[in-house]
């Protein structure tokens, strides 16, 4: 809503101020809710993927995408990954007015769904959360706006064996799931059980208790002991690191390893040593690097505001971008909310509509192209796979699905939250 024009005419010091304060009334602030872990066991996750969140909602704040006067407020949280803190979290922004809201792990997901559905206010879980979620009939206020865990196990068993065939082995690989044993580890498990029971590889699942700073006791048996051919790893925080660390001891080969969207940034990879890294391969969901276009704009903020971008922050991209993706996301669902009703009427379920009008949203190509319907919350389940060739990521194939019929039918028999 665009503030209301002051007549050009003589007024009183009564009418002028009357004036002057129904224009300020009309901008308005809109409250974005915003859980960070910077203290827990995912700070290194946290502490660059909520600095790219909110250096995308200030851009879009200085460009004006919120309508003439109206901003948003990114209102963070640090929950340390403990869910109680961030229920607490979440009551907090309760009470400041959030429309939308960013939640941040997926044990917090399960405990907040019921919150917000009742209270009618969308959430993302950009990566993780419930994979059900991407059925928008059942879970009307969630949306993971990107692959879920089950997307990302089609899409890496889809990777595995396209890379087995294209190898010339014959028959069929020795895949080891070697995981973080908390609900996030264990999500894609029924779907990769059901997709290895259609195409009948060989899989072993190997449980790695938090915090995942050892992990020798089930490296060294997926190596010696089951001898896998290939490793899905889907570990977080200080866990990747370790686990690309105890493989490239055992000498197993990192270009027969596929992470998770987790288990991928430079920050793990600088954690594990980039040499002990190289082959190393992994998904993700949006761009990596800084050669993009948002990017760009978003240095040319702070040159404009006379300070220095944030170069350490931005080295780690792979958290960093996916940042300023959720900061994208929930600025242009509010701005489309905006359009529909003005700033003065806006509710989370405006917002929620807001999301699911999302249409061909790539920014650029840094994301694939993202649809958002009421039907489908996820916007395809696209990633793509990134390769460390020469210390640095590289991507080595397009965006693709995969087992997309058993991701699918997983999606429509997710059954709605329990309030």
């Amino acid at each position: 809503m665009k503030h209301p024009r002051i007549a050009t005419l003589a007024l009183t010091g009564a009418a002028l101020a009357a004036a002057l304060a129904a224009g300020t009334a009309s901008a308005r602030e809109l409250v974005l809710g915003f859980q960070c872990d910077r203290s827990g066991p995912t700070q290194l996750v946290g502490n660059f993927l909520c600095d790219g969140a909110h250096d995308y909602i200030r851009l879009a704040n200085k460009t004006g995408m919120f309508g003439e006067g109206n901003t948003v407020r990114a209102f963070e949280i640090d929950h340390g990954y403990n869910v109680p803190r961030g229920v607490e979290a979440y009551e907090r922004s309760k009470e400041a007015g959030h429309v939308s809201y960013g939640l941040y792990g997926t044990p917090h997901t399960y405990a907040l769904t019921p919150k917000l559905t009742t209270d009618q206010v969308p959430g993302t879980s950009p990566g993780f959360g419930s994979a059900g979620a991407a059925n928008g009939k059942s879970y009307p206020y969630i949306f993971p706006v990107a692959a879920t865990y089950w997307s990302q196990a089609g899409a890496a068993v889809q990777f595995v064996m396209d890379e087995w065939k294209a190898s010339g082995q014959s028959g069929l690989p020795k895949v080891a799931y070697l995981y973080y044993d908390n609900p996030a580890g264990r999500e894609p498990l029924e779907v990769l059980r059901d997709i290895q029971g259609q195409v009948g590889f060989e899989m072993r699942e190997f449980a790695v208790p938090p915090p995942g700073v050892d992990m020798r006791p089930q490296v060294l048996d997926i190596v010696r002991n089951y001898k896998a051919d290939w490793v899905i790893n889907h570990t977080f925080g200080k866990a990747p690191a370790v686990s690309i660390k105890e493989l490239s001891r055992l000498r197993f080969p990192m270009n027969r390893v596929i992470g998770f969207v987790w288990a991928a940034s430079e920050a793990d990879m600088q954690a594990a040593g980039w040499e002990a890294a190289e082959g190393y391969q992994a998904l993700q969901f949006a761009g990596v690097g800084q050669n993009h276009k948002v990017i760009d704009q978003i240095k040319a903020m702070y040159a404009e505001e006379g300070k220095p971008a944030p170069d350490d922050k931005m080295a780690v991209s792979v958290y960093y971008n996916r940042g300023v993706f959720i900061g994208a996301l929930h600025a242009r669902a509010i701005a489309n909310a905006i359009e529909a009703v003005g700033a003065d009427n806006v509710t989370g379920d405006d917002v929620r509509k807001g999301f699911e009008s999302i249409s061909d949203f790539s920014l650029g190509g840094f994301l694939p192209p993202l649809n958002i319907t009421p039907e489908d919350h996820e916007g395809g389940g696209w990633v793509q796979v990134w390769q460390v060739r020469d210390g640095a990521w590289v991507p080595i194939t397009d965006w693709f699905q995969g087992y997309r019929d058993v991701i699918m039918d997983h999606v429509e028999k997710a059954e709605p939250p329990k309030a």
